[in-house]
């Protein structure tokens, strides 16, 4: 036999070999994982009472029976969460933590128009698509996003609602635009994207945390206040705090972080009064994260939860919330 086809044999007898062991190695290790990975477990901590969408950053909710969850959050026909947003002159959002009032001013859409509505104001509708508008260069806690305008006759309807000497404008964020990843400088979290809220897509809090609260000051707080999405019921008080992974309906959310909270809570949700005290100076006196988050939340106390999309859905009042554990 030639020396060289024997030689070439018994490399290619060796190569088999080598592609077998290596394909039976990855065999066993996804056979392995299938076996030892620990299956999910579906515990039911609550139920869904109220779905809240917050169309106008900053502005009324809007109490649905049932919506869609997305990627970017709620949605609610063609009502999604926070894709509208004030602006000032020179790009930067209002919202209100400086303009209180605008917790007053509800959004709506109807039949492709968009109606915007105050106390004492006339109601404006204009185009929900304005392809021929400008596109803005928008700052949302110092990150940049794009926002198209939405003429100058919303500009002059919020200019003339919020009293003030300065001119704000009113965009929107439409689907082709650049999304925010507002957390990209904490590389432990997930990585994400949003259009105009301040951290998460879609914000979680039970009925319990705020009745605790309530219970701690003169006066009763709702759940308005916080401006949740999702509020859930038949939990104790901060149990959604140690939710990684929920299930509702088909939806899976993972957490991302607690919520923070500011100056905004003390805006009274029914009568636009900013007090900047209450409820948060109570929130600070137990509801503080542990030193080690130091970093992440500052001085900023904690209430509610923050959670990404993992699985997209149909969200609706009653649904039952499942913790997932492994």
């Amino acid at each position: 036999m030639d020396l060289k086809a024997t030689a070439g044999s018994a490399l290619s007898r060796r190569a088999a070999l080598a592609v077998g062991g290596a394909g039976v190695a990855v065999l066993g290790l996804v056979l392995g994982y299938k076996y030892l990975r620990k299956p999910e477990k579906f515990i039911c901590v609550g139920r869904v009472s109220k779905l809240l969408i917050h169309p106008l950053k900053s502005g009324k909710a809007v109490s649905v029976p049932l919506a869609e969850c997305a990627q970017f959050g709620l949605k609610a026909g063609d009502l999604p969460d926070r894709h509208w947003m004030v602006i000032t002159e020179d790009g930067r959002m209002a919202t209100g933590r400086q303009e209180p009032r605008l917790v007053l001013v509800s959004l709506s859409c109807e039949e492709f128009q968009v109606c915007l509505n105050g106390p004492n104001m006339e109601p404006l509708r204009f185009p929900v698509k304005q392809p021929d508008s400008r596109i803005i260069n928008c700052r949302v806690f110092e990150k940049a996003i794009q926002g198209r305008d939405c003429g100058d006759e919303a500009s002059r309807w919020l200019t003339r609602y919020l009293g003030a000497e300065k001119t704000f404008r009113l965009v929107h964020f439409e689907p082709q635009m650049t999304a925010r990843r507002p957390l990209e400088n904490e590389p432990l979290f997930p990585r994400y994207q949003v259009a105009y809220p301040d951290c998460g897509p879609v914000m979680l809090l039970s009925e319990r945390s705020v009745e605790d609260l309530s219970s701690r000051l003169e006066k009763d707080v709702t759940v308005e206040r916080f401006r949740p999405n999702i509020v859930v019921s038949g939990c104790e008080a901060f149990e959604e705090d140690s939710w990684e992974e929920i299930q509702i309906g088909s939806v899976r959310l993972q957490r991302v972080m607690s919520c923070g909270r500011c100056v905004f809570t003390t805006v009274d949700p029914e009568t636009g009064i900013i007090t900047r005290k209450e409820p948060l100076e109570t929130l600070k006196s137990y509801r503080m994260c542990e030193p080690s988050e130091k970093h992440i939340y500052k001085s900023s106390p904690l209430f509610g939860q923050l959670h990404t999309v993992k699985r997209t859905g149909v969200l609706h009042v009653g649904d039952t919330v499942y913790k997932i554990s492994r």
